[in-house]
């Protein structure tokens, strides 16, 4: 049996295996909820999910993390679920596309940056973006489809094709999501990579330092949510939402490094 089917099996056993309470109702038993996100969100979730669980205890969330591209072919695949989080609109459109979720149901609710981060002590000595494209350079970054990746090459083209001749040619491991590329790097299988500001949390903080992309070069990642269009649970599932978007959901986004949506 694939791993694909096999957390199909495992997450439709646990959306069938629970209580049918609904928000502000008493269960048999706690509500499992199914929350797809994006590997950049794996801290700033945990904390939501948590602090959503203490307002809901009727509920548990349970927390699928993996690329956005993953999750998005997961959910094309059938595999049953309540919310989706995308690093990127364009994963969110996969889903919608897949008949998962209802056009207009998603809302952005963070953004992010893009940073070069370095092993402590930065032994390659890297201090710029150019720099990425230095002869010898050991470059990680996630693998294509995946949204930082789909960032990342955005920055590179705009940089012209010499840059991106050695930019690329210095690419030595190209990792499945954004959390692989911060452990290599911190464990100085590389010297450099790329990956969200968000992502240089303090329990990672000590073991890499932040080589800051200029602005004029960086890009604005714009991150997603929406309930499923067939979720098993939508009222719970548009709560979670609703929790997320909440001056409390924002205020535990912030501190985990994201910042705001854009203005209308």
């Amino acid at each position: 049996m694939t791993a694909r089917w096999s957390l199909l099996l495992v997450l439709a056993a646990g959306l069938a295996g629970c209580g049918t309470g609904r928000p502000g109702e008493e269960a048999t038993a706690p509500q499992e909820i199914v929350v797809f996100a994006a590997s950049s969100l794996t801290d700033a979730f945990t904390e939501l999910a948590e602090a959503f669980e203490v307002e809901h205890p009727a509920a548990r969330i349970l927390l699928h993390f993996a690329g956005s591209s993953q999750l998005a072919a997961q959910l094309a695949e059938g595999v049953p679920a309540d919310v989706f989080a995308s690093a990127n609109p364009e994963q969110m459109q996969a889903a919608i596309s897949a008949g998962r979720i209802d056009p207009g149901a998603g809302a952005i609710f963070v953004s992010n940056r893009l940073t070069i981060i370095v092993p402590t002590g930065n032994p390659a000595g890297v201090a710029s973006l150019e720099d990425l494209a230095r002869p010898g350079i050991l470059l990680i970054l996630a693998v294509e489809g995946v949204p930082v990746r789909a960032y990342t090459d955005e920055i590179a083209a705009g940089l012209g094709t010499g840059f991106q001749e050695g930019f690329y040619g210095n690419l030595v491991s190209e990792e499945e999501n954004v959390r692989q590329v911060v452990a290599k790097v911190a464990l100085g299988e590389a010297d450099a990579g790329i990956v969200y500001t968000s992502d240089v949390s303090p329990d990672i903080a000590g073991q890499v330092a932040q080589i800051a992309i200029p602005e004029v070069r960086n890009v604005v990642a714009l991150y997603p949510i929406a309930p499923l269009a067939d979720s098993p649970h939508p009222e719970w599932a548009q709560a979670f939402v609703d929790f997320v978007l909440s001056p409390a959901g924002r205020e535990i986004l912030a501190r985990r490094g994201f910042g705001p949506p854009p203005s209308r």
